[in-house]
């Protein structure tokens, strides 16, 4: 099947795993409203939080991911919050949430370093280049900082198990 893209083989990751911790941070998070520095410990003040690692805003994987959590309904959830994670910035993030429809239903924290990804282990290469991006993964987060569940991809383009977070999601 030509998929009219290149699948390519990541590399190992010495990644975050569930049972682990998760990497506290604080990094301008964009909600629908507005956005402002934020802390996990804050977001986890609201409940469990599930981190989606994705490409830039506007790339098609980071748009499909998205688009495959609307449509799995993880907007409605009220056991937990996503959170979307990736090198863009407040204002790309703002964009993204307006261009697409249930988008505005989820907080985008912007990481233009990469800084919060290589702390979950989360990060790779674009093509050879000296960019560093995210690599596809969702960590579930419990409100003890403690990690439920982690998936990172070992091919990229790559999209969460959405019925399996959402299992795990469902049993907090």
């Amino acid at each position: 099947m030509n998929l009219g893209f290149d699948i390519t083989a990541l590399p190992a990751t010495e990644h975050v795993r569930s049972g682990d911790q998760a990497p506290a941070f604080s990094k301008p998070v964009v909600t629908a409203e507005f956005w402002e520095e934020t802390s996990l410990q804050t977001l986890l003040e609201d409940g469990p939080v599930v981190l989606v690692f994705h490409a830039m805003d506007g790339d098609f994987p980071a748009t499909y991911t998205f688009q495959g959590i609307v449509e799995a309904g993880w907007a409605d959830w009220d056991r937990a919050q996503v959170v979307g994670v990736s090198i863009s910035t407040p204002y790309e993030h703002r964009d993204f949430q307006r261009e697409w429809d249930g988008f505005e239903a989820f907080s985008f924290v912007s990481d233009p370093a990469c800084e919060l990804g290589a702390a979950y282990g989360a990060t790779h290469e674009l093509d050879g280049m000296s960019i560093t991006e995210h690599r596809p993964a969702v960590f579930v987060i419990d409100t003890e900082q403690a990690v439920q569940y982690a998936w990172v991809a070992e091919e990229y383009p790559a999209f969460p198990p959405y019925d399996d977070i959402e299992a795990v999601v469902t049993g907090l």
